[in-house]
Order: structure tokens, then sequence, then C-alpha cells
């Protein structure tokens, strides 16, 4: 009798990976939990992170163990030989669970994301793109100052009779809630 093989390895499916996100540093507990494909290159993680958290164009880097992953050519290694993000791909630089990195974003602003592998699943073959299952208040705007702008501006907004008031609501819009997360804006219809 032959041993018997998990099902992703009896039908090559890919696994999925459950991931916490979570915005380090901040009071507001800014994080999404995510379920992405596993053979996902952490460049392609990047871009999905960028939806979910609400960013849009700066550069980035990842930190696993004492590795440094991003995109060489940009010369955003910080002295460290950095190792090209389009030839990685999750599975193979994380695989196995409670596994934490780092995700670093807008190298101004800094803003540190920490990403706990919570599960590694079989395949769904429904999923044929990154999911948000949930997360909780808005993410921080581009060009915000980073943590310290951030909650500065929070500051402000929570104070009408604040001198910078009008002008950072006017900024920010009418109607940004730092406390509200909207799950259909960041999931493909």
């Amino acid at each position: 009798m032959t041993p018997q093989k998990t099902s992703v390895e009896a039908t090559k499916e890919t696994p999925i990976y459950q991931l916490k996100i979570t915005l380090k540093e901040l009071k507001l507990p800014i994080w999404r939990r995510v379920l992405i494909p596993g053979t996902m290159t952490l460049n392609k993680l990047h871009r999905s992170l960028q939806i979910v958290m609400g960013w849009d164009y700066h550069l980035h880097f990842f930190t696993i163990g004492k590795e440094l992953y991003g995109v060489p050519e940009l010369g955003c290694n910080f002295g460290v030989r950095e190792k090209d993000d389009r030839k990685y791909k999750l599975q193979d630089v994380v695989p196995v669970v409670k596994i934490k990195f780092l995700y670093v974003y807008d190298f101004g602003d800094d803003w540190i994301h920490e990403i706990l592998v919570e599960k590694i699943l079989p395949s769904y073959k429904e999923i044929k793109h990154p999911v948000c299952l949930g997360g909780k208040f808005a993410g921080s705007p581009e060009n915000s100052g980073g943590i310290w702008g951030y909650a500065d501006m929070i500051e402000v907004l929570n104070d009408p009779e604040h001198e910078n008031y009008e002008s950072v609501k006017e900024w920010r819009g009418e109607d940004f809630d730092p406390e509200f997360f909207d799950i259909e804006a960041v999931n493909p219809g």
C-alpha cells in the first residue's frame, strides 16, 4: 500500500495562504485578513497589499528572516544585497504557518506592516485572485506623513475647533472616516 498524499500534492493545486497584515506603531489597529495564492510572487503580493491597504504608488520591500526582497534596479537596498521580489513566490519564502515578516511601504513615510501567515489551506477552485476576508479601520492616506502625520491628522479631524480642521477636512474629503473599512471596495466584483 502506498502512502496517501495530501490533496495539494495529489492534485498539484496551489495552496492558499491566509495572511493577517497589521500596520505597526499606530494607535488605531489597522489590519486586513486576506487569502493569497501561494504561487503569487512577492511583487504581486505587494500590489495586492496596496489594494487592501489603500496604497497606490510608492516603493516597497519585504524583510523575511535575514533576507531583503524588493526591486533591485530601483536602488532601494539600503546597503544590503536585495533579492528580486519578482522571482520569489510566497510559498517558497514562507513555507509554514506562524511565520511573521515585514512589508515596508513608502520610504519617506515608512509604513511598516507585520504580516503573519495564519493558515495554509488547500486550494479553493473558486478563488482566482486575492480575497480580503476582513479588516479594521480605513487605511491611512498616501502622503500623510507616516505614522506621526496620520496620528496628527486624526487628532485634527476629532477636533472641529482645531485651526487646521477645515483644511484637513478639505484635503481628506467630507466622507473620510478613519474608523470605516469598506471591504467591498477592496474585493473584486
